[in-house]
This record gives structure tokens, C-alpha cells and sequence, in this order.
């Protein structure tokens, strides 16, 4: 077993993500991450901006980010981003304690501004949440620094 399926099911099951909505949306995810790239952290999202959009899933690991989205009738499934941290700009997320949620924020390389909502089962996972994003996108820059 490779890194990646290593750590994306603890990953997923720490979000509470069901087994179907990770098995549909798996081998997307596996065209876009590298074996032995380690997941950080996997959740269900919607965008803010375009709520009646449906639903999409976000994963993150060390290299990438890739969000999916899964349409509401037919639950078809789509590649909305998949882009390297390196080519990532302006990465912004905001805990809401209150609602159990994390807002994520970041400028493709396209230019074009990606905002998602990370809604989570429990207060603690903000926590949770807020330390794992902080650990990918501020340490390696403060140790370039």
C-alpha cells in the first residue's frame, strides 16, 4: 500500500466523511496525487460564493490540492482544482468556532480566487484543522525565510 492510500482513509475518517463519498470521489483523486505524497487532511466543502452548486470534496496534502465536485441529481463527479501549493498565492483560512467550520481561501495560478467552507462534525476539529493548514502553508516558508 502507497503513502497516499496510507494516510487518505485516517485522513477522511478524523473529517467523518462516509466510505461511499470516499470510495466515489478515490480515483479522482488518486489521477492527481503521486503515490507517495501524504494526505494532511480530506473534507466536505461547498463554496460560499455558489452554494446551490453542490458539493464538493477537498483534499490536501503536502504537494497539492485538489477539490472535486459531485453534482446534486446525478452525483457525477468533476475536477474543480488541482493545483501545487508552490503555485498557490494568497492562502487564507478563518476558523468559526461557533459553526464548526473553516474557511479556506486561495488564488490559482489562473488568477481566479477559490473560496470553500469546510464544514466539520465537531468544535475540536477546527482546532484540529487550523493546525494542519497551518503546519502546510506557514512552516516550510518560515524555514525558507
Amino acid at each position: 500500500m502507497d503513502v497516499f492510500s496510507r494516510t487518505f482513509l485516517p485522513a477522511a475518517a478524523e473529517a467523518g466523511v462516509a466510505i461511499p463519498t470516499v470510495s466515489r470521489h478515490m480515483p479522482v483523486f488518486r489521477r492527481c496525487v503521486d503515490p507517495d505524497d501524504t494526505t494532511v487532511l480530506v473534507s466536505r466543502c461547498y463554496r460560499p460564493d455558489t452554494p446551490l452548486a453542490g458539493e464538493y470534496m477537498l483534499l490536501l496534502t503536502y504537494r497539492r490540492l485538489v477539490v472535486t465536485q459531485e453534482t446534486k441529481v446525478f452525483h457525477r463527479l468533476r475536477l474543480h482544482l488541482n493545483a501545487n501549493l508552490r503555485h498557490l498565492s494568497n492562502v487564507t483560512w478563518a476558523p468559526d468556532h461557533v459553526r464548526s467550520a473553516v474557511e479556506l481561501a486561495a488564488t490559482a495560478v489562473d488568477g481566479v480566487r477559490e473560496r470553500f467552507r469546510l464544514r466539520l462534525a465537531e468544535p475540536e476539529a477546527v482546532w484540529r484543522f487550523d493546525s494542519h493548514l497551518e503546519h502546510v502553508f506557514r512552516a516550510p516558508r518560515a524555514a525558507v525565510a
